[in-house]
C-alpha cells in the first residue's frame, strides 16, 4: 500500500508543479511572469511546494488507516495541516503560496485514502461519487463551525472576511459541498477534451473557472463587481478558436488583470485538484506540448 500512497503524493506535488509553469496565466505566477504578485515569483511556489510534498503523504496515510468518524479524520488532518502550513511559509519566508491548496489536498488525499482502506480498486478506477460524500462528512460543520463563529473573532482569514462581508464561504464551502467546482464543473469539462496533451487545454480549463465560479481571490481583492467584469472577460477570450491569437489574447490580459492588481487564485487552486485527479485516472499526457 505504501506504493500507492507514495503515488498519490507525487501526483498531487506534481499537479501543483504542472499548474504554477502554466502560461500564460492571467494574474497569476507562471514561468514567464509573477502576474499581480509582486512579493512571489514562481521558485517562491516551488519551495513551497517542496515543503509540502512530504506532508501529501502523511495526509493520504493518516486516511488509509485512520479507524474512526469522518469528522475525527478531519480533526487529524486538520493538525497535520496546521504543520504542513508552518513548513510552507518558512520556506517561502512568510508567504502564503498555497494554503488554500493545503487545505484541499488534506481533505481529497485523506479521503482517498480512506476510501483505499476499505476497497482494492487501482486509483485509475476510484469511484469519486463515495470520496464526495465522505468529504461532505468530514467538512458538513466547517460554515456552521468555522465561519459563522467567525464573526467573534477579532483576526479574521480572508476567507472569514468574505463571509461576514458577502456570505461567501470560499474553499470551506467548496469542502461542504463535496467539491462542486471540481467535479461537477472543471472535471466534466476535461472529460470532454480527452487525452490533455497540450498547455492550452489547461489553460481553457483555467478561463472556464474563471468565467463560471465563485472566485473568493478574485473578490477579495476587487470586490464584486471586479469578480464579475473578470468573469464577462473570460467568457470572451473563451471564445477565441485560432491558438495563436489564444494565448496572445492570455499574455494582453495578464497585463490587465496585474494593473488591476488582481488573481484569480481560487481558480488556480481548483485546476491544480483537477489536473491531480487527471494525473491519477492517467488521463494526461506529459510531458504536455
Amino acid at each position: 500500500m505504501s506504493d500507492v500512497l507514495l503515488c498519490l503524493q507525487k501526483s498531487a506535488a506534481k499537479a501543483l508543479m504542472i499548474e504554477v509553469q502554466l502560461a500564460p496565466k492571467p494574474g497569476l505566477v507562471d514561468r514567464l511572469d509573477n502576474g499581480a504578485h509582486k512579493d512571489m515569483n514562481i521558485f517562491t511556489f516551488m519551495e513551497s511546494i517542496f515543503a509540502l510534498q512530504p506532508y501529501f503523504y502523511q495526509y493520504a496515510y493518516a486516511g488509509y488507516y485512520h479507524q474512526g468518524s469522518p469528522r475525527e479524520l478531519f480533526d487529524k488532518i486538520r493538525h497535520i495541516g496546521q504543520e504542513a502550513e508552518k513548513s510552507m511559509l518558512d520556506a517561502t519566508n512568510g508567504i502564503n503560496t498555497h494554503k488554500g491548496a493545503n487545505f484541499s489536498f488534506a481533505i481529497i488525499l485523506s479521503a482517498i485514502g480512506n476510501y483505499l482502506q476499505k476497497t482494492k480498486f487501482s486509483l485509475k478506477k476510484i469511484d469519486k461519487r463515495r470520496i464526495r460524500l465522505y468529504i461532505q462528512e468530514m467538512t458538513h460543520h466547517l460554515i456552521e463551525e468555522d465561519l459563522k463563529k467567525s464573526k467573534n473573532n477579532t483576526s479574521l482569514s480572508n476567507g472569514e472576511k468574505l463571509f461576514l462581508k458577502y456570505g461567501i464561504t470560499g474553499i470551506r464551502g467548496q469542502a461542504a459541498m463535496g467539491y462542486p467546482d471540481l467535479f461537477d464543473y472543471l472535471l466534466p469539462y476535461f472529460y470532454t477534451h480527452l487525452p490533455i496533451k497540450k498547455e492550452s487545454q489547461l489553460l481553457r480549463g483555467l478561463l472556464f473557472l474563471m468565467k463560471n465560479i465563485e472566485d473568493s481571490n478574485l473578490i477579495h481583492r476587487g470586490g464584486i463587481t471586479a469578480w464579475h467584469t473578470v468573469q464577462e472577460e473570460a467568457q470572451q477570450i473563451s471564445l477565441i478558436d485560432d491558438e495563436k491569437n489564444f494565448i496572445e489574447s492570455l499574455t494582453k490580459y495578464n497585463k490587465l488583470l496585474k494593473n488591476r492588481y488582481l488573481s484569480p487564485g481560487g481558480s488556480a487552486d481548483i485546476l491544480s485538484l483537477a489536473i491531480f485527479w487527471l494525473i491519477i485516472e492517467e488521463q494526461i499526457i506529459l510531458p504536455l506540448k
